[in-house]
């Protein structure tokens, strides 16, 4: 299909918030940290097996409002990937539906190309 799937854990902040983002990295113990416009920077996460500590985390410390939804969403389209059902047109498409229905959405490049 030309296309990739990757599952991206972040968080961006302004970047005098450096310090926090560097205990939360050094919390879970995976990620990186980088330079993200002029004034944020962001932590990311995109190994599937550094994936599982942050969902594990969560588990225990579950979170509250619309982001507990998404976090829903996100273990749902990681299982899709594990099972490599990404692979095929059905379970592409289930990625993108779940990337819709997230808090940023699609971009505007795969809106116009999967209306």
């Amino acid at each position: 299909m030309g296309y990739q799937t990757k599952a991206i854990f972040k968080i961006t902040l302004h970047k005098k918030d450096f310090n926090l983002l560097s205990q939360v990295k050094d919390y879970f113990g995976v990620g990186t940290i980088t330079k993200h416009g002029d004034t944020t920077i962001e932590y990311r996460v995109k190994s599937l097996k550094d994936l599982d500590l942050i969902l594990s985390h969560f588990e225990k410390y579950p979170l509250i409002s619309q982001k507990r939804s998404d976090l829903e969403l996100f273990k749902f389209a990681i299982s899709l990937l594990k099972n490599k059902e990404h692979l095929t047109k059905k379970g592409f498409n289930q990625i993108l539906g779940i990337k819709s229905s997230m808090n940023k959405g699609l971009s505007e490049e795969l809106q116009l190309v999967f209306p």
